[in-house]
């Protein structure tokens, strides 16, 4: 683990944002096991939102798919996520994500394409589309 992992894993304990999503995959009936990067797991979630393949709270990455699913480019994106809880002091992060992903879908009608949170994560290794938005500037 890096030491920016290891002040990202404390700062996440700190805010009680890991905590929550302890909380979050215990509710969800989910299996923990531990990731790299401090990261968490929570496999097997079993409540049908929100509707995503996976999703992070704090340094916890929850879904509903059996071990072996959380790797490569979605994994990268999701600790992308656990850092933004960091910088967003925790839970404060979940009524920030809402608020950006309202604006995104007043926008292009898409949750994530102009959600400022998905696109620092990076649209592409979550696998989502680059929606255009819905008016265009007059030109001439």
């Amino acid at each position: 683990m890096t030491g920016g992992q290891r002040v990202r894993q404390v700062v996440n304990w700190l805010n009680l944002s890991t905590l929550f999503g302890l909380l979050v995959a215990r509710l969800g009936r989910a299996r923990l096991t531990r990731g790299p990067q401090g990261l968490i797991f929570a496999h097997g979630y079993r409540i049908p939102f929100p509707i995503a393949n996976a999703f992070t709270v704090g340094n916890v990455i929850v879904t509903k798919y059996p071990e072996g699913f959380l790797q490569g480019r979605l994994l990268a994106h999701e600790a992308r996520h656990a850092t933004q809880y960091a910088c967003c002091l925790g839970v404060v992060m979940i009524l920030l994500y809402v608020a950006a992903l309202a604006v995104s879908v007043a926008v292009c009608g898409h949750r994530a394409s102009w959600n400022v949170f998905e696109r620092l994560a990076g649209l592409d290794d979550a696998g989502y589309p680059r929606t255009p938005v819905r008016w265009r500037r007059a030109t001439g």
